[in-house]
C-alpha cells in the first residue's frame, strides 16, 4: 500500500485553479501517490479541453473567479458536536430527524467537506461501509482504487476533469454480497459560501445480489456572485444487485450546476435514477446507465423546473451493450415566467444487443408564452432483433382545467399546483413519502405568482 503524504500544511482559501492548488488539496487531505498522479492529470485535461459549445451559454461562469477548497469544519463524531450555526441548517431541512426515523444513514457535507455521518450498526455489522470518500481512500485503499474513475474517467469531459483534479467531499457507500437495506441513506450537500465550488465524489458498489436506495438532496443560499457545483457520481451494480439513487436539487439561482453521473449495471442487475431538480441559473445534467451483461434493466425518472432566468438542460442516457436488457425513461419538465427547460438524451443499442426493450417518454409543460421547452433526443439502434420507441409531448394548463377547479373553490394558484401535481405524478410515486412530501411543497412553492 502506497504510504500516506504528511497534511501538517493547511490550505488558507483563496480564487482560482492552477497545479499548486491542485497539490496543496491534495497534501491538506494526506492522499496517496497515485491520487496526487491521478489529480494532476485530471488538470492537464482540464486545461487543455475547451469549453464545450453545445447547450446552455456558460460564457459568465469564470473559473478563475471561486474557491476551490473552504474547509469551514472537521468532520464531527457525533451530531451533538456540530456547531449550531450549521446543525440550524440542517435540522431545519429535516436531516437528522429523518435520520432517526426514516433512514439506515446519513452524511452531511457542508461546503468542501463531509462535517458528518452516521450508519445505523445494524448495518454496520453486516458489512456495509457508508463513509466520506476521503476516510475511504484511508481505510480502505484497494476497494477505493479498484473502482475509482472506472465509470467517469478525467477525460470523459471537460468537467469530470475538474471534477477529477479537484474533488473533496463525497460518500462512498459499499454493500456486501447479499446484503438487502430496507431503509435509504442519504448525504446532504450544502454551499453556503458565495462564489463557491462545490466538487464532491461519489462512489458505490453494490456486490452480487445487493440492494440499496440511495437519496441526495442538494441547497445554497441566494448570493449576487455565481458558485459552481461539479459533481461526479459512479455506481457500480453487480451481477443481480439492484441500486436505486434518488436526487432531489433544489440550489439558488446563481448556482452553475453541472454533474456527470453514470452507472454501470451487470449481468440481472438493475439501475435506478430518480431525479428532480429545482432551481439553479444552469443545470446540465445527464444520469447514464450502460447495461453491459445480459438481463440488465435500467430506469431514469427525471422532473425539471425552470423559472425565470433559469436554463434546466437534463436527460438521461441509456447504452444497451448486451442481449435482453432493457430500460424506460420517463422525462417531464415544467417552464414558468421565462424559464427554459431542455431534454438532452441518448439512447443507443449496440450491433449484437438482441432481444432489447427500451421505451423513451419526454412530456412538457408550459405555463406561459415566455417559457420555452425543446427536445434533443439522440437515437442509436444497430441491431434488428430489438423493440425501441420514443414519444414527446409538449402542453400548457388549460383555461377549461382551471375553470373547472376554480369553480370548486380552489384559487388559480391552487388550481395550477393541482394540474402540476398531476403532470408529474409518475415522478412523485417513485419518491418515499417525506420526500414525495418536499416536492409538494417545492411546487407549491414555485407555482405561487405564476397564474393570475
Amino acid at each position: 500500500m502506497t504510504s500516506l503524504q504528511s497534511s501538517a500544511k493547511k490550505i488558507t482559501p483563496q480564487k482560482g485553479l492552477n497545479i499548486q492548488v491542485v497539490k496543496d488539496l491534495s497534501h491538506e487531505k494526506g492522499e496517496p501517490q497515485w491520487m496526487l498522479d491521478f489529480r494532476l492529470k485530471a488538470l492537464e485535461i482540464f486545461e487543455k479541453k475547451p469549453m464545450q459549445t453545445w447547450g446552455p451559454d456558460l460564457s459568465d461562469l469564470n473559473i478563475q473567479d471561486i474557491y476551490y477548497y473552504i474547509k469551514s469544519l472537521d468532520t464531527q463524531r457525533s451530531w451533538s458536536d456540530v456547531p449550531d450555526r450549521v446543525k440550524e441548517t440542517f435540522a431545519a431541512l429535516g436531516i437528522i430527524e429523518a435520520e432517526q426515523h426514516i433512514l439506515a444513514g446519513v452524511g452531511a457535507q457542508y461546503e468542501s467537506e463531509m462535517i458528518y455521518k452516521n450508519l445505523h450498526q445494524e448495518w454496520k455489522d453486516k458489512g456495509v461501509i457508508f463513509s466520506d470518500i476521503e476516510t475511504a481512500l484511508k481505510e480502505h485503499p484497494d476497494l477505493v482504487k479498484k473502482y475509482f474513475a472506472t465509470v467517469i474517467p478525467a477525460h470523459d469531459n471537460k468537467f469530470a476533469a475538474l471534477n477529477s483534479a479537484v474533488w473533496s467531499g463525497g460518500s462512498f457507500l459499499y454493500v456486501p454480497k447479499d446484503v438487502h437495506i430496507d431503509m435509504p441513506i442519504q448525504a446532504y450537500f450544502r454551499i453556503d459560501q458565495p462564489q463557491m465550488g462545490q466538487f464532491e465524489r461519489t462512489l458505490i458498489i453494490a456486490e452480487p445480489g445487493s440492494s440499496v436506495h440511495y437519496v441526495e438532496g442538494c441547497s445554497a443560499p441566494v448570493y449576487r456572485s455565481n458558485s459552481l457545483h461539479s459533481a461526479v457520481v459512479e455506481i457500480i451494480a453487480l451481477e443481480g444487485s439492484k441500486v436505486r439513487y434518488t436526487t432531489i436539487q433544489n440550489w439558488s439561482s446563481n448556482v452553475y450546476n453541472l454533474v456527470t453521473k453514470r452507472a454501470v449495471a451487470y449481468k440481472d442487475a438493475t439501475v435506478e435514477w430518480v431525479d428532480g431538480n429545482f432551481g439553479s441559473r444552469v443545470t446540465m445534467k445527464y444520469p447514464c446507465i450502460i447495461l453491459k451483461e445480459p438481463g440488465a434493466k435500467g430506469n431514469i425518472i427525471s422532473i425539471a423546473v425552470a423559472g425565470k432566468g433559469q436554463i434546466q438542460d437534463s436527460g438521461a442516457k441509456i447504452i444497451h451493450m448486451a442481449p435482453r436488457t432493457s430500460s424506460n425513461v420517463i422525462a417531464k419538465s415544467i417552464s414558468k415566467s421565462g424559464g427554459r427547460s431542455n431534454y438532452r438524451g441518448l439512447l443507443k443499442v449496440v450491433k449484437g444487443a438482441h432481444g432489447v426493450k427500451a421505451r423513451v417518454q419526454c412530456d412538457a409543460l408550459l405555463l406561459d408564452s415566455a417559457s420555452r421547452s425543446d427536445t434533443y433526443p439522440t437515437v442509436y439502434v444497430n441491431e434488428q432483433m430489438v423493440d425501441v420507441g420514443h414519444e414527446a409531448s409538449v402542453s400548457k394548463i388549460s383555461d377549461e382545467q382551471l375553470f373547472y377547479l376554480m369553480s370548486r373553490g380552489f384559487s388559480a394558484q391552487e388550481a395550477s399546483a393541482m394540474i402540476v401535481n398531476g403532470f408529474i405524478d409518475v415522478f412523485v410515486k417513485e419518491l418515499p413519502m417525506e420526500y414525495a412530501v418536499e416536492i409538494n411543497r417545492l411546487i407549491q412553492h414555485e407555482m405561487e405568482g405564476s397564474i393570475g
